[in-house]
């Protein structure tokens, strides 16, 4: 007689209950106030900045950026 390889039946698991994911309340004061300070807070600071200091920032961007390996 020969050998004969039975593959193994998959094992059921028992019946899992699917809760949905909690949904995220956002307090909308906090909103209301980031948008307030997040929306002018970049056009404030630059115009604190001198030319030269904007020019570094500028090009120190422009290195990093080059620097980085493109994915082939």
């Amino acid at each position: 007689m020969a050998a004969v390889a039975v593959a193994p039946q998959p094992v059921q698991a028992p019946n899992i209950l699917k809760f949905p994911a909690p949904v995220k309340v956002k307090n909308p004061a906090a909103v209301a106030l980031g948008k307030l300070g997040g929306s002018k807070g970049g056009k404030i600071r630059a115009a604190k900045l001198s030319t030269e200091r904007k020019k570094e920032i500028a090009q120190q961007a422009a290195k990093v950026r080059w620097a980085k390996v493109k994915a082939e």
